[in-house]
């Protein structure tokens, strides 16, 4: 049985780096990374969905969407949700 590194093996069922496939899950994968960022930083400043989604003029449920990654988001609502945790997000564009 042949062995893989992680960056092979997501080479072969994902694609390349650069391909849209690769391009499309590593997007997919960031935001789901946030949903968990968000769920952390809530639950450590012992938030329910809906305190935070009052603190920030959202419901509950586009908490629970972005936490879970199932829903759409814009940037503006997830800066203002880790304002309202107190947290800071750093963003970096690369092109």
């Amino acid at each position: 049985m042949k062995g893989y590194t992680l960056d092979q093996a997501e080479d072969l069922l994902i694609g390349k780096r650069g391909t849209d496939d690769r391009e499309e899950y590593e997007f997919e994968l960031k935001l789901e990374l946030i949903g968990d960022m968000i769920k952390t930083a809530r639950k450590k400043r012992k938030l329910t969905q809906e305190q935070l989604g009052e603190m920030v003029g959202v419901k509950k449920a586009q908490i629970s969407r972005l936490e879970n990654s199932t829903g759409n988001v814009t940037l503006e609502t997830v800066i203002r949700i880790f304002n309202a945790l107190g947290a800071k997000l750093n963003l970096h564009l690369q092109m």
